[in-house]
C-alpha cells in the first residue's frame, strides 16, 4: 500500500489534474469542494484502473502485459523525444 500511495503520489505531482485542482480551487469560493470532488474523482478513476486491471491479469499473462505496458511506454517516448505528439 505504502508503494503505489508514493508512486502515485510522486507520479501525480505537477500533472494536468493537479493544475485543473488548482485552477478550480482558486475560482471556486469552497476549496473543500473543489477537494472532496477532485478526491472522489480520483477515487473512482482508480477503482475502475484496478477493476480493469483484474480482469485482464485473469485473461491475459502478466508477462505479456508487462511487455505490453513497457513497449507502449518506449514508442511514446519515441514519439515524445521526435516532436510526433
Amino acid at each position: 500500500m505504502l508503494s503505489t500511495f508514493g508512486l502515485i503520489f510522486f507520479a501525480e505531482l505537477g500533472d494536468k489534474t493537479q493544475l485543473s485542482v488548482m485552477t478550480l480551487s482558486a475560482q471556486s469560493n469552497s476549496a473543500i469542494s473543489v477537494f472532496v470532488g477532485a478526491a472522489l474523482a480520483l477515487s473512482v478513476s482508480a477503482l475502475l484502473a484496478v477493476v480493469f486491471g483484474e480482469a485482464v491479469t485473469r485473461l491475459v499473462p502478466t508477462q505479456y502485459i508487462h511487455f505490453g505496458a513497457g513497449t507502449a511506454f518506449l514508442v511514446l517516448g519515441l514519439l515524445l523525444m521526435t516532436g510526433k505528439i
